[in-house]
């Protein structure tokens, strides 16, 4: 599927999506990156540094954000520009369920050169995890 830069308006909302999130989804993750902080395994360590619970990797969190926006566009080198500020880290309890992250975006901006502003608001448990997270995406 390929979006056209004439067929979105400002308002545009991209199809809305959910992450479930595990603690082996974590394990699995620290592994592709290399990222083994153990406050993303090691419930015990998070705990005694302050979090309420082992923590999806920001990152993680982040990639799993634009994937609304790559799904919708159709093509991830669609995106020209991202960026988020971490607000809140999302605790993954050892449950057998985990979290979810809930994605929704919009296009808040349409730009030169066929590029959109696209919006993300990323919540976890109602909570805002990301903040101004924000990409900038050129359609056909």
């Amino acid at each position: 599927m390929t979006v056209g830069y004439d067929e979105v308006e400002v308002g545009t909302e991209l199809p809305a999506q959910s992450f479930p999130v595990t603690r082996a989804t974590l394990v699995r993750y620290a592994g592709a990156s290399g990222d083994f902080n153990p406050i993303h395994w090691n419930e015990k360590f998070a705990v005694e540094v302050g979090l309420p619970d082992v923590i999806a990797h920001g990152m993680f969190t982040m990639a799993e954000a634009i994937r609304v926006v790559t799904d919708w566009v159709g093509d991830p080198a669609a995106v020209v520009e991202y960026g988020v500020r971490f607000t809140r880290p999302v605790p993954v309890p050892n449950d057998g369920v985990g979290a979810v992250i809930e994605v929704s975006a919009k296009v808040a901006k349409k730009l030169d050169d066929h590029k959109v502003q696209v919006d993300l608001l990323a919540t976890t448990g109602g909570q805002k995890v990301l903040g101004m997270s924000r990409a900038i995406v050129r359609l056909a």
